[in-house]
């Protein structure tokens, strides 16, 4: 396209968060990648201002009763927002769904599958809706589609060693002289002082299995009709007969221990009824296919040789190489999608955009590259050329440097992060960003330096023989009192080796993860990390008052808006419009609360801080060490009031890390903590690393960046490749080791 048809998408005067009235224009039908630091303002452009704003106009042409049920999304402060195309955006929130939506279902292959069974499957069943484990025509009758039984743990729910009130009971909510206890003591003809080992058999069989019935008992007087039924009846009718998942957390985990899981005995995990699974085409049926990986499943398609399923199996083995491609061979479609982790998450959404038909539209990926080994950074930049090749625009925000190469266009935001951010301090090619002196720029041309002096262990846990997912019988020491990095390309089994197999076998370890902190509006940094308490007696010891007044979740709280500082305002017919509270003007505390002064601050003022103003206004030591740690893990630019709901994944694991710091003698697991960092802060993440193991504590830590890898003491290799092809420890030694391992493809990698 010559530079005069070269059309523009043009943002002048965004205001957004710390954007300093940041004027840009992104080159449409290219690649533009944004990078920065983190909290540079990358996001406010990227997120808060195109993709909103594509979002909101896009959402102005449903119909009134379709928006009702949309989210709202305000205009962005910004003087004008030009040329805007519709906006996909494909980011790393995890694919939830419970234990009905698979690979297969979410990236809609399983219903090509499913058509090819009805056309060519032997002997014909039916339709194609016969092939899935979501309808009850097709699902297995004993476990309803899930593949799954769960039965009661009978070890660990009756003592029969006891009598009823000596405690035999040990499910939740038998507590002796509990309610549910107590109805069944009152109701049933059972002996309370008789150990369950001595009952007849049709006895025991009414305590445990009876089923519901009416049963009259005198209570203040009065005869009243209360159900009673066996206890494990009982509970398998509450939790079991229920998906579990769409239960609290609370309940799973009270509920989960008396849980045994095991494959249904019916369809032997297939989901499906025994004539959909007698229908085969070249001797396989459809849960075998399913089950298969990726890559042998299309070598395995591509054999159907009948002139009927041919254009079914053209299209079915197009979407399946399109999983290849972006290197997600060694998944299995029956795999569950809330197993997947968030760059894989991320990697099967692009998939499903690949194969959609849209052209001219803005597609808007957040670091793709999270959880890409460098082996793999290729295949992606692969999948964001064909994008772009369709006649789209695309936008990443990205901070892996073979990924920023494949750019047409950079925008570099900072210089720094919060209020020191907010400008663009770079905008260009590639080879401009290398020249160019920006925090970015120069992190560009740093070489891997690998770390010629480590640590010597401790001692060693160990792991033995475990066959968990696709581990083939692995045994490994992971070494304490050093900083080891279990790295490997994706599937290779890294995450089943730690998070499940190791942290199965040492539970007391300190797991920082990048799960959500909180959901609520009401909790912020200061309230999480607890420097809130500390700050609440300050004011309340300075002005001898109750501290309850300086909680916006207690006696404090603004009346108009109790304390949200935000008020919804219902128009009837219109979207309910979110505006800042006009009592207390968005700042959550009643009028006198912000009378009472700190050193010369309100509250209020003290929770607009961020962690770096914060530090220079505190002197209580407890806030001073907790505001220090936040600090060292490169939050200085949050602020203390900011709703953790507002965080990123990265962001959310750094105010983990920031809050388990003063723990010495533990074991640290971390999982990709340098996601959503800028090389220039990966630095920092490792003085902290190497301070918690100077304290005297393990620190184990997945992860692909090499900077990361070159500073470990100890290095575990999980491969030689994805999923069935992987699962094996292919080194175990020092970075000064690795790279002359033939077979390591991490090695490869760090020379």
């Amino acid at each position: 396209m010559s530079e005069a048809n070269q059309e523009y998408i043009v943002i002048s005067g965004a205001r957004e968060n710390n954007l300093k009235n940041v004027s840009l224009r992104i080159p449409k039908r290219k690649i533009t990648i944004f990078t920065g630091v983190s909290g540079s303002g990358k996001s406010s452009i990227v997120f808060d201002t195109i993709a909103a704003e594509s979002t909101r106009l896009l959402n102005e042409n449903f119909s009134m009763f379709v928006r009702n049920f949309l989210p709202r999304y305000p205009q962005p402060d910004a003087d004008a927002i030009e040329n805007l195309s519709m906006a996909v955006i494909v980011d790393q929130k995890r694919l939830g769904g419970g234990s009905h939506s698979t690979m297969g279902t979410i990236t809609d292959i399983s219903p090509i599958l499913r058509l090819l069974f009805s056309r060519v499957g032997r002997p014909y069943v039916g339709q194609a809706h016969m092939f899935s484990f979501n309808d009850p025509q097709g699902m297995c009758p004993e476990c309803s589609g899930i593949g799954r039984s769960l039965r009661v743990d009978m070890s660990k729910a009756l003592d029969k060693s006891k009598s009823l009130r000596e405690g035999a009971i040990m499910l939740p909510g038998y507590a002796v002289d509990g309610l549910d206890w107590a109805m069944l003591v009152q109701a049933g003809p059972f002996d309370p002082d008789k150990k369950l080992s001595d009952y007849p058999e049709e006895e025991l069989e009414q305590l445990l299995h009876g089923k519901a019935k009416k049963v009259g008992t005198q209570f203040g007087g009065k005869t009243v009709n209360i159900t009673v039924e066996g206890c494990i009846e009982k509970f398998t009718n509450k939790y079991i007969k229920r998906d579990l998942k769409t239960m609290s957390e609370r309940t799973q985990q009270s509920v989960a221990p008396y849980i045994s899981e095991g494959v249904c005995p019916s369809c032997r995990g297939a989901r499906l009824n025994q004539a959909v699974l007698g229908c085969r085409i070249n001797g396989l049926n459809i849960a075998d296919m399913s089950s298969m990986e990726v890559g042998r499943l299309i070598r395995v398609i591509r054999e159907i040789d009948d002139a009927v399923a041919a254009p079914i199996v053209r299209s079915l083995t197009e979407r399946l190489q399109h999983l290849a491609d972006i290197g997600l061979d060694y998944l299995t479609l029956d795999r569950e999608t809330d197993t997947l982790s968030g760059g894989e998450s991320q990697r099967v959404k692009m998939v499903k955009h690949l194969s959609g038909s849209l052209v001219d539209v803005t597609y808007i990926f957040d670091e793709p590259s999270v959880g890409l080994h460098p082996r793999d950074v290729h295949r992606l930049n692969e999948l964001l050329q064909k994008l772009r090749d369709k006649g789209n625009t695309v936008i990443v925000v990205e901070h892996d440097p073979d990924v920023i190469k494949v750019a047409d266009h950079i925008v570099d935001v900072g210089p720094y992060a919060g209020s020191r951010g907010g400008s663009i301090v770079y905008e260009g090619s590639f080879q401009g960003l290398l020249a160019a002196d920006t925090l970015t720029g120069t992190h560009m041309k740093r070489p891997i330096r690998l770390k010629r002096d480590c640590r010597q262990p401790s001692g060693k846990l160990s792991v033995k023989d475990a066959n968990l997912h696709n581990l083939q019988n692995v045994s490994v020491d992971i070494p304490t009192g050093v900083l080891t990095v279990v790295t490997g390309v994706a599937g290779s089994g890294k995450s089943t080796l730690i998070n499940e197999v190791f942290l199965g076998r040492h539970p007391d370890a300190i797991v920082i993860d990048q799960s959500a902190v909180g959901v609520s509006t009401r909790s912020n940094p200061a309230t999480y990390t607890g420097i809130m308490d500390d700050v609440r007696k300050a004011f309340a010891s300075a002005n001898k008052v109750n501290q309850g007044l300086f909680s916006f979740n207690s006696k404090g709280a603004c009346e108009n808006c109790q304390g949200l500082g935000v008020v919804y305002t219902d128009l009837a017919f219109l979207d309910s419009v979110k505006l800042p509270c006009e009592v207390c003007g968005g700042r959550r505390f009643k009028e006198e609360v912000l009378a009472y002064k700190l050193n010369g601050k309100s509250i209020a003022e003290v929770l607009e801080m961020t962690v770096e103003q914060a530090l220079d206004f505190f002197q209580i030591k407890e806030v001073v060490r907790k505001l220090q740690a936040m600090s060292d893990v490169g939050l200085n630019y949050i602020t203390l009031g900011q709703p953790l709901s507002t965080l990123s994944g990265g962001e959310c694991q750094r105010i983990k890390l920031a809050s388990e710091l003063h723990k010495n003698g533990s074991i640290y697991v971390m999982d990709e903590p340098t996601t959503g960092l800028h090389m220039s802060d990966i630095g920092h993440l490792l003085e902290i690393m190497n301070r918690l193991v100077d304290a005297g504590n393990t620190v184990i830590v997945i992860e692909h960046n090499l900077d990361v890898i070159s500073q470990a003491d100890w290095i575990i290799d999980m491969g030689p490749d994805g999923g069935s092809k992987g699962g094996q420890v292919v080194f175990e030694g020092t970075p000064a080791q690795i790279i002359h391992a033939e077979q390591s493809i991490t090695g490869r990698y760090l020379k």
